[in-house]
């Protein structure tokens, strides 16, 4: 690949040397701050090869390269009359130039960030709910027995002590205390405010409190903890440093408390109830009309990030109401994804084309649509229209027979058809029938619209060639064959997948494989006997290439780049020799997490085409030099 050629190309397609504020790189992408977004070329961008794709984040527009980042980075700088790096950058927002953020990127950003992590928790206790639901109907579980009721209570509780969930993860994202912010949700959910408030005439200082009720609720805390950071550090700033634990917490929560249960906890009652309400008005009235509407466009929320809007109403409305609309459409979008990837698969005389469409319109179908849409349909560009129709048919079809999801669940696909049983087998059966013609729509469409298949024999997500001090060592075991790896942990936390890192890049896999770490101590050990081939300057990335052959990517948190090495001690250089066990790192996890940047490392294996697969080592906490998981030759 010509790194010098896909510089020219990506300064062309980001709209000009003219279009570049700044322009940084981390350990796999570009960083560009562009004057204006909407002159960049993103659909010919993630088509170009050497490009492995192309994201918007927090109003930093992103092309992902992969490990020769470095490269070409240096190679766009060299083609450009100055060079617009985050330094000049500074010294422009120190004169007033600084652009601002945009507050729509921003919000999304935000309720990303606060909902992602909480996933796995409200998806376990949605899985049980749908478990305990096909007992019942099956006529296996009684739903007066008392192992009906544990196992319910084991399904509602997350979603029963949700502020609290809630409290700690918008205070992790905001950078405030997030035990304040629990103790702050616990004490507007005490049982003795509860029974209180359900008497209608409560009154704090002489001051009436509007009755609310806040189990299960999504907005009132929300805006809670967001006002609650302000006040904390407003405190924290003003109190010396001897008085700090003991002023801090007590003057927020003597403030937020009361002023939640007054005035916060009420507004927001009343906003998350109208977002449900409206949602159910909309539905019962427009259904069919909605239902094609966003089932035919789901797939562009997702390409923009703006699906990250509906999760609060997601949430709000399952809580609320017992049931989701969005659910439903957005399984019957993924399915459409899946179903115009076959046909691709069989309209294309390209084997490589072939192949890549039937496996990826698997993994669509199992709910993972990013590499069929964006490695396939989105390529050939028929395919991706075609997808979209199979969605708003396949949605138009779901809110005639009114489908509604029960389970809040992560991964929307094949996996998770429990969402749909209800007391009603009929609900399960719509839904299958409602996935089959999107699949069907779309795979049938695809066939008749056609697509040009020039670049057909071009993979669809190059991989990168590693591309620094150990340029040549990488390329020499490119050429050898691969042995199955072991990869050790490098950092002591508990394990995570990958869908749960907040960026496309790795929750996607389009950078790799692996496994996320979410670090209890902040020290990263080599998990492999090799070399370390790159460092970014930031610290916050470390690139390794194995003895035999593994490219393996530690990522120690999410836009910490952005922290331009504060915290980061690196221990080694590029270039020197590791075995398992080496301290490549040390960072301070607390610093990093107070500054509002999440700590989860993702590692990865980004040679990936070289393996079959990755076999986890099974474990859910980890120490450092414990076997992680095992890449398959």
């Amino acid at each position: 690949m010509d790194k010098q050629q896909l510089s020219k190309d990506i300064l062309k397609l980001v709209g000009g040397e003219e279009n570049i504020d700044q322009v940084t790189h981390c350990m796999t992408r570009l960083r560009f701050n562009l004057n204006d977004n909407q002159k960049a070329d993103k659909a010919t961008l993630k088509n170009t090869p050497g490009v492995m794709g192309v994201m918007e984040n927090g109003g930093q527009f992103q092309v992902i390269i992969g490990n020769d980042v470095p490269v070409v980075y240096n190679a766009l700088v060299g083609n450009m009359s100055k060079s617009p790096t985050a330094d000049n950058a500074s010294s422009a927002a120190s004169t007033g130039e600084k652009k601002k953020r945009n507050p729509i990127s921003a919000l999304f950003d935000f309720i990303s960030g606060v909902f992602t992590p909480i996933l796995p928790a409200i998806t376990g206790a949605g899985m049980i709910k749908g478990i305990v639901a096909i007992l019942v109907a099956l006529g296996w579980l009684s739903d007066t027995s008392s192992t009906y009721i544990i196992l319910s209570a084991i399904g509602d509780g997350a979603f029963y002590f949700l502020p609290i969930i809630l409290a700690i993860s918008a205070a992790r994202k905001l950078g405030s205390n997030m035990y304040i912010a629990a103790a702050l949700a616990a004490g507007i959910m005490h049982p003795t405010i509860t029974a209180l408030l359900a008497n209608g005439d409560t009154t704090f200082v002489g001051i009436k409190v509007i009755a609310a009720t806040y189990s299960s609720t999504v907005i009132p805390i929300i805006l809670a903890i967001w006002i609650a950071s302000y006040v904390e550090k407003a405190v924290d700033r003003v109190t010396h440093a001897s008085l700090k634990l003991l002023i801090v917490p007590t003057v927020t929560l003597l403030i937020m408390v009361p002023l939640t249960l007054m005035t916060v906890g009420p507004l927001g009652t009343v906003l998350g109830n109208g977002l449900s309400g409206g949602i159910s008005w909309l539905f019962d009235n427009m259904s069919i009309f909605a239902s094609i509407l966003i089932g035919g466009t789901m797939s562009l929320l997702i390409i923009t990030g703006m699906h990250y809007a509906l999760l609060p109403i997601i949430v709000g409305s399952m809580t609320t109401l017992g049931y989701d609309f969005i659910i439903p459409l957005m399984f019957a979008a993924n399915l459409a994804q899946g179903g115009a990837a076959f046909g691709v698969g069989l309209r294309s005389r390209n084997s490589k084309t072939k192949s890549l469409a039937y496996s990826t319109g698997l993994t669509a179908i199992m709910g993972i649509t990013e590499p069929a849409m964006y490695g396939i349909n989105m390529k050939f560009k028929k395919p991706f229209i075609a997808a979209l129709i199979g969605g708003a048919i396949a949605g138009g079809f779901m809110g005639i027979v009114n489908v509604k999801a029960y389970v809040l669940t992560g991964l929307v696909g094949l996996p998770s058809i429990a969402a749909f049983i209800s007391p009603a087998i009929s609900t399960l059966l719509y839904a299958l029938a409602g996935g089959l013609i999107a699949i069907v729509a779309a795979a049938v469409l695809t066939y008749i619209l056609g697509f040009e298949e020039e670049n057909a024999s071009e993979p669809a997500a190059p991989v990168a060639e590693p591309a620094t001090a150990a340029t040549t060592s990488a390329s020499e075991t490119e050429e050898a064959k691969a042995q199955d790896e072991q990869i050790f942990s490098p950092i002591t936390g508990e394990v995570k997948p990958l869908s749960e890192v907040p960026d496309p890049a790795f929750s996607e896999e389009i950078m790799g494989k692996g496994f996320a770490i979410q670090p209890t101590e902040g020290r990263v050990v080599s998990p492999i006997n090799g070399t370390v081939f790159s460092l970014s300057k930031s610290g916050h990335a470390i690139g390794l290439v194995s003895d035999t052959g593994a490219e393996m990517l530690i990522h120690i948190g999410i836009d910490t780049v952005k922290l331009k090495g504060q915290f980061f001690s690196p221990k080694v250089q590029a270039g020197a020799k590791v075995t398992v066990g080496d301290v490549l790192m040390e960072f301070d996890r607390e610093q990093i997490e107070k500054a509002g940047y999440t700590t989860i490392t993702p590692v990865i294996i980004t040679n990936m085409h070289q393996y079959e697969s990755i076999e986890s080592a099974g474990r859910t906490t980890i120490k450092e030099k414990d076997l992680l998981f095992t890449a398959k030759a």
